[in-house]
């Protein structure tokens, strides 16, 4: 039985210094990750085609993503209802921080310094009693666990379990008296090699990857196939069980529409049920019950902007975000342009672009002209593909198996911090090249692609990685 990866206090670990020094003894130069952009954050704004009133809609959108939810809203400062009873954090944006509201996990260390990772001051929020399990630091990233396999009688089984298990409960809050409801047990998971990571997924032009049409995917999947089946690379798309068509949220594509993946989130990291997860998760004691539920619909006795549910208020937020746009600016060493544009050609050359696609054209939205008909740069096929031993997690979603995973779209990478679904590839032990470097492994569909790469020569390994960081 293959079991979860467990990767010690959180991540995996490289000593990248010692390799930089060793290489640098020797009279060498070692290709290495620049760092994060410290160019302007421009990215968390709209899209500049909205109207008046969707302009309203993405304002009020935002303003309930960063809001802070207590259980039933009478916390001073944290408007929202319905937190708990398990959750990982309090807010959207809390997570969604990186590097502005509707990014990926926050650092307090790196430009731009958001801050701690909002878990901890989550955890102990109102007098809640939680212990911070020992995979949460306070430089991050935001981590949500599951668990790979059903653990019984403190033995591990091959019965799959895959699901999210919150790190928190409102145990011992103020506003949730006589609820004794236990955090799991993420000790015995560690001991037992069954907990696996995710760290938040950035929703920047996340509209565009919506109104990406399936004959587009499908038409770009079934390109270039001699090329790819002679790297080992196939690929294929997830799918609703619903209505068969495309999903594309999530790490490994298992949410259909924005909205869906906004109901999801809102009821499994934050405990809030809405009107498409009505019901509470994880059967908790009636103890820990202060809600009728679902706790999040539609306002139907308000006007305008305060009608719909925070979840549709939510996925019009995501949905009018402006993608980020690619920039050479306060890339760290500031490479030369022709460095970025010899690495923008090696990308291609060692073919990382067969899965990392460029861009895909939207159809016509009725929502906005800016997100009709444009080619969306987002550095993605939206397929989930087998990732092989290292990374895989175990988990299965829809038709995405244990080792796969949607390829992560790249626009915006520049000013992330953390990389991978677990965000095992951090500042600290060699950020993009550890994640270009854990693409490789014993099954995995990008081995071909890798070894391409480790040809390159170190200066032409720094040109790629200034490209990325570009993005």
């Amino acid at each position: 039985m293959k079991k979860g990866k467990k990767i010690a206090k959180g991540f995996a670990t490289l000593s990248l210094g010692a390799a930089v020094l060793a290489q640098a003894q020797n009279g060498g130069f070692i290709a290495h990750d620049p760092g994060v952009r410290t160019d302007a954050v421009k990215v968390g704004q709209p899209l500049s085609t909205l109207s008046a009133s969707q302009l309203q809609f993405f304002r009020d959108g935002l303003s309930r993503f960063i809001e802070v939810d207590s259980v039933a809203g009478t916390i001073s400062g944290e408007p929202g209802n319905g937190l708990g009873p398990g959750f990982n954090s309090n807010s959207c944006g809390s997570c969604h921080a990186q590097p502005a509201t509707g990014g990926t996990s926050p650092s307090a260390s790196i430009y731009p310094n958001i801050g701690p990772n909002p878990q901890i001051g989550a955890a102990a929020d109102a007098g809640a009693t939680n212990i911070i399990p020992p995979f949460i630091r306070s430089d991050g990233p935001v981590l949500e666990a599951r668990f790979p396999f059903v653990v019984t009688g403190g033995r591990l089984t091959s019965a799959p379990d895959g699901g999210v298990h919150d790190l928190f409960t409102v145990a011992g809050r103020s506003d949730a008296p006589g609820c004794n409801m236990a955090q799991p047990d993420f000790e015995q998971m560690l001991q037992l090699n069954n907990v696996i990571f995710r760290i938040p997924t950035p929703v920047f032009g996340a509209g565009l990857i919506e109104n990406i049409p399936d004959s587009a995917i499908l038409a770009n999947m079934n390109a270039n196939m001699t090329l790819k089946r002679s790297l080992g690379i196939s690929g294929h798309p997830n799918e609703s069980g619903n209505d068969g068509t495309i999903t594309r949220f999530g790490w490994k594509a298992q949410n259909k529409s924005l909205e869906i993946f906004a109901g999801e989130a809102y009821n499994v990291e934050i405990g809030v049920t809405n009107e498409l997860f009505p019901n509470e998760r994880g059967n908790p004691p009636s103890s820990c019950i202060f809600n009728p539920t679902p706790e999040d619909t539609t306002n139907f006795d308000q006007s305008g902007t305060q009608i719909p549910s925070d979840i549709v208020e939510f996925a019009n937020f995501m949905r009018f975000l402006a993608p980020p746009a690619q920039s050479s600016q306060g890339i760290p060493g500031n490479p030369t342009a022709q460095s970025i544009q010899n690495g923008s050609s090696l990308f291609s050359q060692v073919h990382c672009d067969l899965c990392h696609t460029p861009s895909l054209r939207t159809v016509g939205s009725s929502f906005t002209s800016g997100l009709s008909n444009q080619n969306a740069a987002l550095f993605s096929d939206l397929l989930v593909h087998h990732m092989g031993t290292g990374l895989a997690d175990n988990v299965s979603q829809g038709a995405a198996g244990p080792d796969e995973f949607r390829t992560a779209p790249l626009w915006g990478v520049g000013q992330r911090v953390f990389f991978l679904h677990d965000g095992r590839a951090t500042p600290a032990n060699g950020g993009l090249l550890t994640a270009i470097r854990e693409h490789a492994g014993q099954g995995s569909e990008a081995n071909g692609v890798i070894s391409l790469f480790n040809a390159l020569s170190q200066q032409q390994k720094q040109d790629m990685l200034n490209f990325l960081r570009s993005l």
